[in-house]
């Protein structure tokens, strides 16, 4: 692959280029020194085919879900092979999305059922806007949804 600028490797990565300063500023992806003016590129970072792979790891590690501490910690895995541990994070985000799934699926089955009281057509206020209406003391509007199914 051809040397780019931070421009065509955000492309590459499928992000912004203020993203792909956020990454090396947090020490995920690393920051090519300047070429000397004169030189080639005219003193602008120069980026390879390792810096689009990290970056695409980047970016499939957070869609599966891993925190960029998590990210971190699993390039760095990656140059000692220890396995354990990236099946132990693995482990864990299978946990946490786990238990976000099923409070999502709690608040689309009490979100359906106020939709199905809605339109039942029965007088008085929507169940859908007083489900969030405040009034007793509650954490927020989803725990309101989720406390009335």
């Amino acid at each position: 692959m051809p040397e780019i600028t931070i421009a065509g490797l955000a492309r590459e990565g499928g992000v912004g280029v203020e993203t792909v300063r956020y990454y090396q500023r947090r020490g995920l992806l690393d920051t090519p020194q300047r070429p000397h003016s004169g030189g080639h590129g005219g003193g602008v970072r120069r980026y390879g085919g390792q810096d689009v792979r990290r970056l695409r790891f980047i970016r499939s590690a957070q869609a599966a879900g891993f925190t960029l501490e998590q990210i971190t910690e699993l390039i760095a895995l990656d140059a000692t092979d220890d396995r354990s541990r990236a099946r132990e994070l693995a482990t864990e985000r299978i946990v946490a999305l786990d238990a976000k799934i099923a409070e999502l699926k709690a608040a689309r089955d009490a979100l359906s059922r106020l939709a199905r009281e809605c339109g039942a057509g029965s007088a008085g206020p929507c169940p859908i806007i007083t489900a969030f209406e405040p009034g007793e003391p509650r954490a927020d509007s989803m725990t309101a949804l989720q406390k009335r199914s």
